[in-house]
């Protein structure tokens, strides 16, 4: 019997995502649900994780099934071997990502340092020092250029070979920092990791699972406490660290009044100068000289919107699903990218409008694309000269084709560390203090992506729900950010929605009982935030009443995140399975075995919730461990 086909409200929750599948439909315009129908039904193998195309003998698909003849692929390896590989592979991959941002944040300073630029500058600057103390490099008296200098020394080494531990392990609980070297788990050095994956998951060389996943905790811990935090801090220090402000967010940003330009990707350093070009004055005039009387929105997609959304309060267009659909509006004049998270499909659908895809990075270039080659010495002129193409791309805009489906709605953003602990009057002492008087009974990360396998954002929304309403603050990072945006939970006015000690302390606060506290990459203040208040109370983080989800995720990034968290000591939610289960011993270890190594494990349940209700419970015993109600 034939699949039944899914309806436009199966695919996403929202209106104006509704409306403009509608569109897409009507204009002949291909999106990722349909081209998720036309690559249905998948492969069963894949899905379990047990082909293995690592070498030409293959490739090979096994089965660990009674009966079959396909138990070893040519070199002998079994399921619970080639899923391991695979995984490690996978979460290698995601670590590479996030890391790289962070190598990129690095050879921004160090351009600002030897005086390459003139376009970046140091923002935060006692943050750049209080960073640098941590790491142990001296910075009283001296001039903020030399600290910054062995700053940059400090970050570049721990994408190293040389070091035994990567400098953030400062941060860590000696706890954790125990576990981690009892297992062989402290990270050394992002790269040497990375490579240490790719080299263990070579025919020959690492065939015992749970050793493979050992070491795919390493390179996630090396991505978590040093590439993606280096990515963070860095960035706090170039750009500043986020305060609280209002925003806005949905496809209503868009204006038909304005040449509308989005930023999609997940690093700043573009975007950053794409918004200073955009408020030029020339610009702006030019702008209104071609018909856009309301001058110029730059809005964001996905993680780089998130950056800018944190720092400048740019408003938010979408996230990961709505990319393509914000396209379909016909109001677009420019998508700039810089990578990852970023559909191929998007040059197709520009070239289905006036729009102009333009690419930044030669890391991710497109075919079909405009590229601009940015690097720091030259960012602010290619913004400019991009900026103006978009401006005169306005007057190629069809408003018979233009639709602009919702109404903007309000957002609060910006809750760095140093913001909250900033609002809570330099000290934890009031967190801890709601928490033990069960007011906030815990916190829950919902952080990440969306995946049209599920109806968009029903998931990320109906687990935050879920939880406020448990008195179980929300910390939300990247594409979760416009989900719980959208559904009103990002402003303080939420607080109706959440349950009374929750809706008491943030009512007492003005703030959400949701958190916005940035991209993708910034899941490291999350660690960070864990760690401060473990060191506070004397406990490990796997003491905590805490957990972390992403129930509609989707990428080796994800993996990568999860897999940090819950090595870290947080117990960690996903609404899909990786493509773990075609080996009983890799996904015994990942759901329990985990549990007795690092103190926390995965769960897997798609609905939102029963998985609040997992959540919920590891809260529960959490606190009851602690000496504290229930």
């Amino acid at each position: 019997m034939a699949k039944e086909k899914r309806t436009v409200e199966d695919m996403s929750i929202w209106e104006d995502a509704r409306a403009m599948i509608r569109k897409a439909q009507a204009e002949g315009v291909e999106t990722a649900w349909d081209r998720l129908e036309q690559q249905t039904p998948h492969c069963t193998f894949c899905e379990l994780g047990t082909t293995c195309r690592n070498c030409v003998m293959g490739p090979c698909r096994v089965s660990a099934k009674e009966g079959s003849k396909r138990k070893r692929g040519v070199c002998g390896a079994d399921a619970d071997v080639i899923v391991a590989r695979n995984f490690g592979r996978f979460v290698a991959g995601g670590s590479a990502g996030h890391s790289d941002h962070g190598r990129d944040l690095i050879e921004v300073l160090e351009a600002i340092v030897e005086g390459e630029t003139k376009d970046y500058s140091i923002r935060d600057e006692p943050k750049l020092r209080r960073i640098a103390g941590e790491l142990g490099i001296a910075s009283e008296g001296r001039a903020t250029m030399d600290v910054a200098r062995d700053l940059v020394d400090a970050c570049y080494s721990d994408f190293g070979s040389r070091r035994k531990a990567v400098g953030f392990l400062s941060r860590v609980p000696e706890k954790r920092r125990a576990i981690w070297d009892k297992l062989g788990m402290t990270p050394r050095g992002v790269d040497r990791e990375i490579a240490e994956m790719m080299h263990r998951t070579h025919m020959g060389c690492d065939n015992d699972a749970p050793n493979t996943l050992i070491h795919a905790a390493r390179c996630s811990l090396a991505d978590g406490w040093a590439g993606s935090m280096i990515g963070t801090e860095l960035s706090d220090v170039i750009f500043g660290t986020p305060t609280p402000s209002m925003s806005t967010a949905n496809l209503g940003i868009l204006k038909k009044d304005t040449v509308n330009i989005l930023v999609h990707g997940h690093n700043p350093v573009v975007s950053e100068m794409i918004l200073a070009a955009a408020r030029d004055p020339e610009l702006v005039a030019r702008a209104k000289a071609n018909g856009a009387t309301g001058g110029i929105t730059v809005g964001g997609l996905c993680c780089t919107g998130n950056e800018l959304l944190m720092r400048q309060g740019i408003p938010m267009a979408g996230n990961h699903l709505m990319t393509e659909l914000a396209i379909v509006t016909g109001a677009v004049e420019a998508v700039v990218v810089d990578y990852q998270c970023i559909m191929p499909s998007l040059v197709q659908i520009a070239g289905c409008y006036h729009t102009r895809f333009i690419t930044t990075a030669n890391k991710a270039r497109f075919t079909g694309a405009i590229h601009f080659d940015i690097h720091p010495h030259n960012a602010l002129e290619e913004a400019r000269k991009i900026v103006q193409l978009a401006v005169d791309a306005f007057v190629e805009r069809d408003p018979k084709r233009v639709d602009i489906p919702a109404e903007p709605v309000k957002i609060m953003t910006g809750f760095s560390n140093e913001a909250i602990l900033g609002a809570l009057g330099g000290t934890l002492t009031p967190l801890l203090d709601a928490v033990k008087a069960g007011s906030i009974r815990g916190f829950v990360a919902i952080v990440g992506c969306n995946n049209p396998k599920f109806q968009q954002d029903s998931c990320n929304v109906g687990l935050a729900k879920a939880l406020i309403e448990r008195d179980i603050m929300v910390l939300a990072t990247g594409c979760v950010t416009t989900a719980a945006g959208k559904a009103g939970l990002l402003v303080p006015e939420a607080i109706e929605m959440a349950g009374p000690g929750l809706k008491a302390v943030c009512g007492a606060l003005g703030i959400p009982p949701v958190l916005h506290m940035g991209s993708c990459v910034d899941n490291s203040r999350i660690m960070q935030l864990c760690a401060l208040i473990a060191n506070e109370l004397g406990v490990d983080i796997s003491d905590l009443p805490v957990g972390a989800s992403s129930p509609e995720w989707y990428s080796e990034k994800a993996a990568a995140i999860g897999m940090y968290a819950v090595a870290s000591g947080v117990y960690t939610h996903l609404g899909l399975p990786p493509n773990i289960l075609g080996s009983d011993t890799v996904t015994d270890l990942a759901l329990n075995g985990l549990e007795g190594l690092v103190g926390a494990s995965f769960a897997v349940e798609p609905d939102p919730i029963k998985a609040a209700d997992l959540l919920d419970a590891r809260i529960k015993a959490k606190r009851v461990a602690l000496g504290l109600q229930p």
